[in-house]
């Protein structure tokens, strides 16, 4: 986790920030912060159905673009100014930083621009179809890398207590290889399954085996959902033991379906007040 791409939309990503800068610190890793100059407006329904909408940017939408960007990077440079960390480009000992602007849509350059970096950090969606869950999903489906989603406040720690929310898919067989770093770090691990919500594949058990011959001691817990769903379960897991990081495969059921149904994809995504590594 050496290169952190955090997209930094406008003046109230502090809590990303945070979060990033827990991350760098741990891997003594380098923090891109991004903003992207939106000149064009996604409306979302749902992945299958999405759909963008352009328009003309007059001079008064270009004009709160350019506002916002430069709040976002005021809140950038003052942030790593606080916290001690070097902006220059020499690569030295401790985590370090940078700014970067591109041009278009913000979830759209974040789901290409993201493919070279070891982990995306954005920020949890405050609502369904905006731009924040826009730039989450576009992370997740476009550029092949690992997400990390920072809570809307920040916690002390990350990775110490890890919590892997497991369902013997594929998904979240390619998010827990991700997230190994991590998982290799971590003072505890506990591996999460919930009755009734697993797809044909491999038990919580075996991946916690899997994970103790790489000298990860993991515990592997199966439990009984109590008229909660999955999500739910997951969320009251991380809470009961303290977790500061969940890691949960991203839509192992599709993004249509789980708008129309719900999944615990998208109740992890609107309800976490913890950090959470998603991989689709």
């Amino acid at each position: 986790m050496k290169t952190l791409l955090a997209v930094v939309g406008d003046g109230t990503a502090a809590s990303l920030l945070d979060t990033a800068l827990l991350v760098a610190r741990r891997f003594n890793g380098r923090i891109t912060g991004l903003n992207a100059l939106t000149t064009e407006y996604a409306v979302v329904f749902g992945g299958e159905m999405g759909f963008s909408i352009s328009s003309e940017v007059d001079r008064t939408l270009e004009r709160e673009g350019h506002d916002r960007r430069e709040q976002a990077r005021a809140l950038f440079s003052a942030f790593m100014r606080q916290h001690g960390v070097s902006m220059d480009a020499a690569v030295g000992d401790g985590p370090s930083a940078e700014w970067r602007e591109e041009p278009g849509r913000q979830n759209a350059v974040v789901g290409t621009l993201g493919r070279v970096f070891d982990l995306i950090v954005v920020e949890r969606p405050a609502k369904l179809a905006s731009l924040a869950e826009a730039t989450l999903e576009d992370a997740l489906f476009e550029s092949g890398r690992p997400v990390l989603m920072a809570p809307p406040a920040p916690l002390a720690s990350i990775g110490e207590r890890v919590l892997v929310a497991w369902n013997g898919s594929t998904e979240t067989a390619r998010t827990v290889a991700f997230a190994m770093p991590f998982l290799k770090r971590a003072q505890s691990v506990q591996v999460v399954s919930v009755e009734g919500a697993m797809t044909p594949g491999p038990s919580g058990e075996d991946l916690a085996q899997s994970l103790t011959r790489h000298g990860i001691s993991t515990l592997a817990r199966h439990v009984t959902p109590r008229d909660r769903s999955p999500g739910q379960v997951f969320l009251d897991e991380a809470r009961a033991i303290g977790a500061d990081l969940l890691v949960k495969g991203a839509y192992t059921q599709s993004r249509l379906r789980q708008m129309i149904f719900g999944g615990a994809t998208r109740h992890i995504i609107m309800e976490a007040m913890l950090p959470v590594i998603l991989a689709h």
